[in-house]
């Protein structure tokens, strides 16, 4: 097979969350260039109508809006069935939605704090990844790529609440991997500091900022079209043997 049709998403059927902005739009952007009909989701419907409009705009009749909080489940449950029913299938889930509404030491963080980044970050892409495999992929195989963290692997100063769910989806990833691989390749992705309005409380830090640019070879840090190829990669067959792994996208280090 030539190298560049391994790329290629033609009649395949992509779900993003978190994907009104930042990572997740540059990841559904990417996806519909190479072919997929991607399904955008987020919390607010008008921002994904905004979104879905301006890929459409490059790719016409590729993306489709659906709004879904990742962290109820009565909403998740809805978006996989209403992305069934237009499609019929869903070959590749990005669960790329993401909170972090505590910055601090661990132990400085309230339950509800802790609650509410697990609800999100964990069980919201259990849950999701659960009920797309049951509606599509357990039948037809797929391709699951996990958003991530460095932060996952390794620890950093303010951000351990957050950096504990992100190793929670590290090893879910792995997990599945092994529990799924054969009919459904799981992967992840683990960003350093990349420039979204996300992380903009890090990099426009500037104290933060000097700290991660000092340990990092490049001297920059990332934009979500970077984050995005490599998810591109890991959802298509160029990765047709890549299964339980996590691409580091850090530029070769620089904690946050």
């Amino acid at each position: 097979m030539p190298a560049a049709s391994r790329f290629d998403l033609s009649g395949r059927v992509a779900l993003i969350t978190g994907a009104s902005r930042g990572i997740g739009s540059a990841i559904a952007e990417i996806l519909a260039e190479h072919g997929a009909q991607v399904v955008l989701s987020s919390r607010k419907q008008a921002d994904l109508d905004a979104e879905a409009d301006r890929i459409n705009g490059l790719y016409p009749e590729r993306a489709t809006a659906i709004a879904a909080h990742s962290g109820r489940p009565e909403d998740l449950e809805k978006l996989v069935q209403a992305t069934m029913e237009r499609f019929s299938r869903i070959d590749i889930l990005v669960n790329n939605a993401a909170t972090n509404p505590y910055f601090g030491p661990v132990l400085g963080a309230e339950l509800s704090a802790w609650d509410k980044t697990f609800e999100v970050n964990l069980r919201g892409v259990f849950l999701l990844t659960k009920l797309v495999y049951e509606a599509s992929m357990e039948s037809r195989g797929g391709a699951i790529v996990n958003v991530a963290s460095i932060g996952g692997i390794r620890p950093g100063l303010g951000l351990g609440v957050y950096n504990v769910t992100k190793a929670g989806v590290i090893m879910l990833t792995k997990q599945l991997a092994r529990e799924l691989g054969g009919n459904v390749r799981v992967n992840a992705v683990a960003p350093g500091l990349i420039k979204t309005r996300f992380a903009e409380a890090l990099w426009g830090n500037q104290e933060i900022l000097d700290r991660v640019l000092a340990q990092n070879p490049m001297a920059r840090i990332g934009v979500p079209d970077e984050v995005a190829a490599g998810v591109l990669f890991l959802a298509s067959d160029a990765a047709s043997y890549v299964n339980g792994e996590v691409l580091v996208i850090d530029g070769g280090g620089g904690e946050v």
